[in-house]
């Protein structure tokens, strides 16, 4: 059985592409040939179908991307432009995220990101192109966030142009704009999908161990909320362990302990990329995002996944799959059982769990920093952002963990909304700021924004034990105890003061951690009940809501990464599953975690 958004049937595509594309050009923003200022943001690929190119210049326009193209045929050519006015969602005007096109030099008429207010299409005009090879430019006119998904150049004006990604997906591949090959990377003992902490963590352990091991990774550098696009820094002991030796990797992935939205520098990329490439047995493919698979009995037995750049698809087989994507989105693809949200008090007995189930989770956070320069600087009034007055504005010359919102959206399915949320936020009150506290913020300029939000929770894939504040609390004892929790049950909420002033818009958090005693999660938290080939490691294990306080942090994420890792090497030497390590090897195990990697 297939599952995932992309699975199509490569070869009627193949066959339906003869002689489409002599009069049309399908043009990635994201595989341009130099993407300039522009960022490429690739969060969302599952909800809009692609990457994206986005001039994140913090008020200033960014440098121009540019790209080359082929027309066979000459005529004149109608452009369409897949792009949106990102803040419409949001109610907030007037657009802010303005560009313009021009080929061989020649600006298009029409400023875009003015409309839709969704993602779509918007017509460019026309333009007569000779045949032969051209020159095309995005030139941002804000640095506010415009994007472009893709440019569609046909001599045909379409009143129609698909949005939904399964068409849209045809129509990339008819066109070539994405290949059509499927790369094969080849069989591995263990497929880990996500590059942060965890899954570093899972996949340089069963290297060690001598596994052929594959980690996927959708961004450019590892590390996750650990990396300089978030820059989260790394909580939860590694030195209090029932088994001492775990956490060598983890000590290794950082070495020190910067404050949240430090330098990026500090946050050693570097450090991480180096420990990953000069691992034996693991092969690292960055800028690779998992979004299809197939499944057999309840196994998966390939991951597929698309270059975030070219739109190349690869497959990977394994033999085990570790799910360290933080959203569980192997898992789901897989149809592994998962909980989102928050437990009833009568269905868990936890104290701190809501008398009633519902859909609210912990939310996202983008920070930012500003820096204090020898001259003066301007930062305009953005009307589209959230406004703030005198009786209400958050007074900082950055923005911590505590800039936080999505608590009541799906954290999932509405991320790009949730992103875009917290930059208003962000926007609006440093303008606040620069135009009504002079004085004070004058010579600071805002320096960095993240554009990559740093998730807490979403799914949860279950596991034969679902961890539960009650177990934490009263110190539960299981024979398979593995993983130390040493930080408090750290639930974050809306914070009352800012609900007061936003409500329903919130953007600052809070939090109840209480702290409690080391406590051992027992290690069948860490593989899927119903997916007899799958482990998880970090915020996606099997936990419950308020269970998920405690052990969601960095650090405490790459012990568990540590743990699948050795899991994973005694499945392989003894051809079990994940569920017979605990019911046949747990003594192996024990073995390997008293030893350490």
């Amino acid at each position: 059985m297939r599952r995932g958004l992309y699975a199509v049937v490569i070869l009627s595509l193949l066959l339906s592409a003869c002689n489409y594309n002599k009069d049309k050009v399908f043009l990635e923003a994201e595989a341009f040939d130099e993407t300039g200022g522009w960022v490429n943001d690739a969060q969302f690929i599952d909800q809009m179908g692609s990457p994206y190119l986005m001039a994140h210049g913090l008020g200033e326009p960014v440098e121009d991307a540019v790209t080359s193209f082929e027309i066979e045929e000459p005529g004149t050519y109608h452009v369409a432009v897949r792009t949106f006015n990102w803040v419409a969602p949001h109610g907030g005007e007037p657009a802010p995220g303005l560009f313009k096109i021009s080929i061989d030099g020649i600006e298009l008429d029409t400023v875009f990101g003015k409309k839709p207010d969704a993602w779509g299409w918007a017509k460019g005009g026309a333009i007569d192109l000779e045949a032969g090879e051209h020159e095309m430019r995005l030139q941002d006119l804000t640095g506010f966030n415009g994007r472009v998904d893709a440019i569609f150049l046909s001599k045909e004006e379409y009143q129609y142009l698909p949005n939904n990604p399964y068409k849209l997906f045809k129509l990339r591949t008819r066109t070539g704009a994405v290949p059509s090959k499927i790369s094969e990377e080849g069989t591995y003992d263990l497929v880990v999908v996500g590059g942060g902490i965890a899954g570093i963590s899972a996949a340089v352990s069963a290297a060690r161990l001598g596994l052929k091991t594959a980690l996927i990774q959708n961004r450019p550098v590892l590390g996750g909320n650990n990396s300089s696009e978030v820059r989260v820094h790394l909580v939860g002991s590694v030195d209090k362990n029932l088994y001492p030796e775990l956490g060598n990797i983890v000590r290794a992935l950082n070495d020190h302990h910067p404050p949240n939205a430090a330098e990026g520098e500090k946050f050693q990329d570097e450090l991480k990329l180096e420990l990953v490439q000069n691992t034996p047995n693991l092969d690292l493919f960055l800028n690779t995002h998992a979004n299809w698979l197939e499944v057999s009995n309840e196994k998966i037995e390939h991951v597929y996944a698309i270059n975030t750049h070219t739109g190349q698809q690869h497959v990977f087989h394994g033999k085990y799959f570790a799910d360290c994507t933080g959203d569980g989105t192997v898992g789901a693809l897989a149809g592994a059982d998962y909980r989102y949200g928050r437990e009833s008090r009568e269905e868990t007995g936890e104290p701190s769990a809501p008398v009633e189930a519902d859909s609210m989770t912990m939310g996202s956070s983008n920070l930012w920093r500003s820096t204090e320069r020898d001259s003066t600087s301007d930062f305009p009034e953005v009307p589209w952002a959230l406004q703030f007055t005198d009786d209400y504005y958050i007074d900082a010359a950055s923005g911590t963990w505590r800039w936080e919102s999505g608590f009541d959206r799906d954290i999932i399915e509405e991320a790009e909304w949730i992103r875009d949320h917290n930059l208003r936020a962000v926007f609006g009150n440093w303008s606040y700021l620069k135009n009504n506290l002079e004085e004070k913020y004058a010579d600071h300029k805002l320096q960095w924004v993240a554009y990559v939000s740093g998730k807490r929770e979403s799914r949860r894939l279950m596991g034969d034990v679902i961890l539960s504040e009650l177990d934490i609390l009263n110190r539960t004892e299981y024979d398979d105890a593995a993983v130390t929790l040493t930080w408090g049950i750290d639930i974050h909420f809306a914070d009352t003061l800012n609900s007061k002033y936003f409500p329903g818009q919130e953007f600052i958090s809070w939090y109840t951690h209480p702290k409690h005693e080391p406590y051992h999660m027992p290690y069948r938290c860490l593989y899927s009940r119903n997916i007899n080939n799958l482990f998880m490691a970090g915020r996606n294990v099997s936990v419950t809501h308020i269970g998920l306080g405690s052990p969601r942090v960095m650090r405490t994420g790459g012990l568990m990464g540590e743990v699948v890792g050795m899991a994973a090497s005694i499945c392989i030497e003894n051809s079990c599953t994940p569920r017979e390590v605990y019911e046949d090897h747990m003594d192996e195990l024990k073995g390997l975690m008293k030893k350490g990697v």
